[in-house]
This record gives C-alpha cells, structure tokens and sequence, in this order.
C-alpha cells in the first residue's frame, strides 16, 4: 500500500550526536517531521522511521504487534549507535514506551529521553475487554488531531484497528515493569488538557524510572499532539537544550542556535 502524504519517513545524516525519533499509536512520522527537521538542521543525525503498519491504512496495521514496532526502534537505534558518538531517544505517546522500553533495554548506550505525553497504560473500561471485543469488533473511534491549534491536523488513522490496540496494552504493561531499569536523563513534556493520555501516565512514569536527572514540563498550550501544536517551538528548543547541557562537545554544530528557530 502506498504511504499516507506527509507519513513517510525522514533520516538525516549529521554530526557524532544522533536522535531517534518515535511515533505514536496509529499516527506516523508526520506528528513528528518538524521536531525531526529542526534538529537535522542543527546538525544532529537524525531518524524518524514508519512503525510497522502505520502510516498506510488501518487493515495494515491490525496484523502487527508491539514486537514489530519495537524492533523497528531497536533497528534505527542500533544503526545509530554505530555511527554516532551519543544518542537520544525521543517519543510522543506511545513513542515515548518505545523510548522507554530502549532505554531500559540498551542500557547506557542511550544517553537520554526526551518524552511527550508518553503513554502508560490503556485506560477505561474498554480496555479490560479488549482481548473478547477484539474478536467481535474489528475498529474503534480515532484518537488523531487531538491538538489545539487550528488549521492543524495529524496524518494517522480515523479508526483504531482493536488487535493492535489490545497488543498495545501488553506492551504498556511490560514497559512498566521496566521502568524502574531506566536511569538515564530524562526530559517529560506533558500536556494538563490531553484527551488521548492523562496525565496520570506521566506521573507514573516519573514516579517509577530510576533516573536522578529529572526535568518535568507543563505544556499549558497544547493538546496530546503538542509537537504539532502552541509549544512546539518550546519542546524543539527545551530538547535541543537538553543535549547540549549533556553531549556539549560532540554538539558545537547546534548548541546555542535552538532558539532562532521553530517548526
């Protein structure tokens, strides 16, 4: 099936500091393009992959499964780690357990987080019956374009194919239970009005990780795609920030330049 407009995926050769970038649940690449340019065009080395079945239509992704998402992350970041010096890893949503599950998999050789509105858990009544309804019902209700600002919209699927969504709880859980593994860095952006993730998931995740370097930010703006909304400019120039307090020499090409510019 041909990718979606604006969902394919971006790569950027640059300097000896590298950056991952995750999508979330049944989005793609696209809620994430900007954030992935600004930083290509710092001169980081930059890779925003298409998970598995996303990005094309909802049938294509209700035959995969965390392992496939997963392994896709793990392949970029294996790929990045042989040519970059440091490498982060950023998330929104359920990218932000895909950062997570690398971190505490990888160990040091990752040597950040930076999350948006991560995602912990699968929540409301609904998801205890996901393992029946998935066999009765094939789709559910979309979750894309929750973002408050106008004119803007997310590429990603209006139906939410309920296979994946029940192997997307699965993989919730066993990322929760490796979270207390996770000791690196980390930067959580969170938005107060989300309606996709609570805030909820974010205090969990900040109560649970082992990391001692902690900084927690309130995206007062914004909805659940706050990558693509009112603090955007602000999760780019934070997270630039944040790679250059910690891989300062390996970083001079883009340092100080993080706030001239937004996406």
């Amino acid at each position: 099936m041909p990718v979606l407009p604006g969902a394919e995926p971006f790569r950027h050769e640059g300097g000896e500091v590298g950056v991952l970038l995750c999508h979330g649940f049944t989005g793609s690449p696209q809620s994430l393009r900007p954030w992935a340019e600004y930083l290509a065009e710092r001169g980081l080395t930059v890779s925003l992959p298409l998970l598995p079945g996303h990005g094309t239509r909802w049938q294509d992704m209700q035959v995969t499964g965390w392992q496939d998402w997963y392994a896709e992350v793990d392949r970029e970041l294996r790929g990045l780690l042989e040519r970059c010096a440091r490498v982060f890893v950023f998330g929104l949503s359920m990218g932000g357990a895909l950062a997570l599950r690398l971190a505490a998999k990888h160990g040091d050789a990752v040597s950040g987080l930076v999350l948006v509105n991560p995602a912990n858990k699968v929540h409301g009544l609904a998801a205890h019956a996901l393992p029946v309804v998935r066999h009765l019902v094939p789709t559910t209700k979309g979750l894309v374009s929750d973002i408050a600002l106008k004119g803007v919209a997310e590429v990603g699927y209006d139906r939410v194919p309920l296979h994946a969504a029940h192997s997307v709880r699965t993989f919730f859980r066993l990322v929760d239970g490796g979270l207390p593994q996770v000791t690196q860095p980390l930067l959580l952006l969170h938005s107060p009005q989300d309606h996709v993730v609570p805030p909820a998931d974010s205090a969990r995740i900040l109560s649970r990780v082992s990391s001692t370097d902690v900084r927690e930010v309130l995206l007062e703006q914004s909805y659940h795609v706050a990558t693509l909304d009112h603090d955007a400019k602000r999760i780019f120039d934070e997270s630039l920030e944040f790679i250059g307090r910690l891989a300062p020499s390996e970083n001079d090409q883009g340092g100080k330049k993080g706030s001239t510019s937004g996406g």
